[in-house]
């Protein structure tokens, strides 16, 4: 071997370390699996108790199904008892049909390596949704636009911990209402390669989800696969809209999945006591998951639970309190009692900045929600003001913070390396770790590590302009968008997806209403 030979292999190791420290990185982390027990706070008379209670409501009081009659023929058919918009559904029917929905699920990803598995002991991460507003460090808080809306699936694509891209990242004001969910959904399907959701605010933009998806899939793996799990939101208290349910029927009847949701805020649209509003959740779900079951038997659906208190005083919705994870927890055991994935938990705050306030009822939405057992958590980055605005900032504070979701979820590894009693031996007493053969073979994997926050000393933070998480995060907002780069698709696909777009487009005038 030649001198220059040598020294090309001796630098090898180096410059591929360089290499490896300065590359773009598109790793997405593999969808949590849990290894940790599930925090159960309700026993087994409390459950029984709310089981009894919310099968009463459903018998007794009934839910209204508004302006579908097709949903009304349905249940008449099925042998609900209904009396104009009001369906009584008798006692074990809702739970019959409940049975056929399955216990879990694959949404299938463009990218095969990044599809979820949603159920059992698994945790799917996906963005906040539906903010008309955004806020970023230099523009404040203004209107969402489409460049946003893009930006932010960029940023979400870009996020290793944060698995799915999501739905209305934020709502893009400067394009017609009846128009936007085609730039949206062309926006998740070409500028990223995780799952995504379908539209829901019209039963024809559900359809359009899925012929869309039909393009990108192909119309057979569409309607033998599940492409979309996507949010339908029930007017709690107790109430199914033509809209949502409409939207509903589309995916169901094409294999694809909803996210059937109570929309809670206790003391306003539920009871104020956490017995009484799980009891409410429970029949909402039950009604609304059974009717899944009725559009099409075996057809996939989440039972979820969007739960927040209210402040008594201002009207203003809570977040982080005692009492919602209260509910978080307690609606958790009742989905797993009736076999079903479950959806709650988000980076939940009510602040209007990314401070002090956002970050503790952040912390402590997103740590209730793992131990509750959720298996899909929507808003789980990027969540602001109440869920008013969609920030930049936030955002990738969130991301980076659901790394430790990752981490708390591995549980403690009892092989012989978590043991670790060769180090243990070779350390002794009064030596230390830092140059053992255990901490040189663990040390990269070891511990998790903060893509974001500064553990500089004072000194070293200082004389880099001592900035604070806000300005951290808004640098790397901006290094994340400027090392962006498309994952590759088909030409002829991304032809396909454009001109369906520009084809339906034309089919309507604008509504901006």
């Amino acid at each position: 071997m030649d001198e220059a030979t040598g020294r090309r292999a001796r630098s090898g190791g180096g410059a591929s370390r360089r290499a490896e420290r300065t590359a773009i990185s598109f790793e997405t982390a593999k969808y949590i699996q849990r290894n940790i027990p599930n925090f159960e706070i309700l026993n087994e008379e409390a459950l029984q108790i709310i089981e009894w209670n919310a099968e009463t409501v459903l018998e007794e009081i009934g839910v209204n199904f508004v302006e579908n009659e097709a949903a009304l023929q349905r249940w008449r058919d099925a042998g609900a008892d209904v009396r104009g918009e009001r369906v009584h559904i008798p006692r074990g029917l809702a739970r019959k049909l409940v049975s056929t929905a399955p216990k879990t699920y694959t949404q299938y990803a463009r990218n095969p390596e990044r599809n979820v598995e949603v159920g059992g002991r698994n945790l799917v991460l996906a963005p906040v949704y539906g903010p008309p507003f955004v806020r970023d460090i230099d523009g404040g808080r203004r209107y969402a636009t489409l460049h946003d809306f893009q930006n932010f699936v960029k940023l979400g694509y870009m996020s290793k911990w944060l698995h799915h891209s999501g739905g209305t990242v934020c709502e893009p004001t400067d394009i017609p209402v009846n128009k936007r969910h085609l730039d949206m959904l062309l926006a998740h399907m070409t500028l990223s390669d995780k799952p995504f959701m379908g539209s829901v605010t019209e039963p024809s933009r559900a359809q359009d989800s899925v012929d869309m998806a039909s393009i990108l899939f192909g119309k057979d793996f569409v309607q033998q696969n599940t492409v979309m799990t996507s949010l339908i939101n029930i007017n709690s208290p107790m109430t199914f809209d033509g809209v949502m349910m409409g939207a509903l029927e589309v995916y169901a009847a094409n294999n694809q999945a909803s996210i059937v949701s109570p929309f809670i805020v206790g003391g306003a649209m539920a009871p104020v006591t956490v017995a009484g509003t799980l009891t409410q959740v429970l029949a909402e779900i039950l009604a609304g998951v059974s009717y899944s079951q009725l559009v099409r038997p075996g057809s996939p659906v989440i039972a979820g639970a969007f739960v927040t208190s209210i402040d008594m005083n201002s009207g203003a919705p809570t977040f982080g309190t005692p009492e919602a994870a209260h509910i978080t927890y307690g609606t958790g055991q009742l989905v797993r009692r009736l076999g079903l994935p479950y959806r709650s938990g988000g980076s939940f705050c009510g602040s209007k900045l990314p401070d002090a306030q956002a970050a503790y009822e952040t912390a402590n939405s997103l740590n209730m929600a793992l131990l509750a057992g959720v298996n899909f958590m929507l808003h789980a980055c990027g969540w602001l003001e109440g869920g008013l605005v969609s920030s930049y900032e936030k955002f990738v504070m969130d991301a980076d913070q659901l790394g430790t979701l990752h981490h708390l979820a591995q549980g403690i590894m009892m092989d012989d390396n978590g043991q670790a009693m060769d180090a243990i031996r070779e350390v002794g007493p009064g030596g230390h770790y830092l140059g053992c053969q255990h901490t040189q073979a663990n040390f990269k994997s070891a511990f998790w590590r903060s893509d974001l926050l500064d553990f500089k000393p004072f000194e070293t933070w200082a004389e880099e302009g001592s900035r604070d998480t806000m300005q951290l995060a808004a640098e790397k907002v901006k290094k994340q968008l400027a090392d962006y780069q498309a994952p590759d698709l088909d030409a002829g696909i991304r032809e396909g997806l454009e001109g369906f777009v520009a084809k339906r487009k034309s089919e309507m005038p604008d509504a901006f209403m």
